[in-house]
């Protein structure tokens, strides 16, 4: 019967994916087989077939299967499948055989082993290519919701790509782009790895300048205390490239959350607004009473009164929640104790609203340039909140109903 086998270099190639790569080269061979067995099906015809591959000398042998069988029928109708027990019998050593046992009789053809050289380089190269996209992937996958920085390398009609590394790009869509920025190819910028998926073409990376996360990565490099955990990240509201709000609150009472995050001389804050491009930042005091959080929020803006208006609720529309329970940006970090956590009925967000009153020369100021200042406020606090001046409210025992140029969700 003919020898077919593989040249030197491949079985070097085997070694070295395990060596260098961690492939075990059982997984190899064991893949290098199943090709084998399915070339040999398309080349030589559909029979029931076993591929051995000596991994250190590189002989392939390939044997037909064939079950013994007692019923001629069988064997007539497909003898590539099955063999008569009579003629397992009278094979060298057969007289053992019984039916229902598995004979293999090499059937290695004499071109076979060009064929299996094509077929094992295939192989090869295929393993190499998902082992080094899997490195990649496992890599990007660990940058994932944090900051990497990248340079822009092109853009097409969907996204603007950013060069990683390691001959990997990530894809910026526009909404993550910032509305105030201009990219140039050779550009370097720091984004944000919003998500990594796993492709048979290599890993998808999605990255963000826009993402609300983005800014509190920075201020997490940006202050040691909200990287060791002294200082916390409440929530953020952000309108990227223009004006964002962060509330904070401090786990330590002698350090002051706000001032923490300004730094001395605004240096900290400063860092932040440089990285991206001149976004305005308010940095306002979390606390637990809403009213009080309400009116840091609308900072600049002088607050005289927090007026809670009374929802309609039904038991459809009322929910219990832990009094602490927040729906924050910085997911986890509020831990509180089980005085803090009990039982209490609250409205949905959606329900929740307020009528602020500032003084009239406050209004302005309290609302913001195009609304601004209020939506981002009722964005941090989750409250529609609805500002009125002092004067429409000295006349009135109820909240004046909403003004859509007023109010913000």
């Amino acid at each position: 019967m003919s020898k077919a086998k593989v040249n030197t270099e491949m079985i070097a190639a085997l070694d070295y994916l395990e060596k260098e790569k961690g492939i075990k080269k059982d997984v190899v061979i064991e893949a290098l087989e199943q090709a084998l067995e399915l070339a040999y099906k398309q080349n030589y015809g559909e029979k029931n077939v076993e591929v051995d591959f000596d991994g250190v000398t590189g002989n392939i042998k390939v044997y037909a299967v064939k079950t013994i069988t007692d019923n001629d029928d069988l064997v007539a109708e497909d003898d590539n499948e099955y063999m008569s027990l009579a003629d397992a019998r009278k094979l060298p050593h057969g007289q053992g055989y019984d039916v229902g046992d598995e004979i293999r009789e090499e059937v290695t053809p004499r071109d076979f082993g060009r064929i299996a050289a094509q077929t094992a380089k295939q192989v090869v190269m295929q393993r190499l290519r998902e082992e080094e996209r899997k490195v990649i992937y496992n890599k990007y996958k660990t940058y994932e919701n944090e900051i990497i920085t990248g340079e822009v390398s092109r853009e097409d009609k969907r996204f603007t790509w950013v060069d990683l590394g390691d001959g990997v790009e990530g894809a910026m869509g526009y909404r993550d782009k910032m509305p105030n920025e201009h990219y140039h190819i050779h550009d370097r910028i720091q984004v944000y790895v919003s998500k990594v998926n796993d492709d048979r073409h290599g890993p998808q990376i999605f990255v963000s300048r826009t993402a609300p996360e983005l800014l509190k990565r920075l201020f997490e490099r940006e202050v040691p205390e909200i990287k060791d955990g002294t200082v916390l990240i409440e929530n953020i509201a952000r309108e990227a490239g223009d004006r964002s709000k962060v509330a904070v609150y401090s786990n330590d009472p002698n350090v002051d959350p706000v001032g923490t995050c300004v730094g001395p001389r605004g240096s900290r804050v400063q860092a932040i607004v440089n990285e991206l491009d001149g976004e305005n930042m308010d940095i306002v005091e979390y606390v637990k009473d809403p009213a009080q959080f309400i009116a840091n929020a609308l900072n600049p803006a002088e607050v005289l009164d927090v007026i809670f208006n009374e929802p309609e609720t039904t038991p459809e529309t009322e929910e219990t929640v832990s009094a602490t329970e927040t729906d924050s940006v910085d997911n986890g970090s509020n831990e509180a104790s089980e005085e803090e956590t009990e039982e209490t009925p609250v409205t949905t967000n959606e329900e929740r609203s307020c009528t602020v009153v500032v003084p009239d020369s406050q209004l302005s100021l309290a609302i913001g340039k195009r609304g601004q200042n209020a939506r981002l406020a009722a964005r941090l606090t989750k409250y529609k909140i609805d500002i009125k001046p002092a004067s429409e409210m000295e006349d009135s025992d109820q909240p004046v109903e909403e003004d859509t140029e007023d109010s913000a969700n």
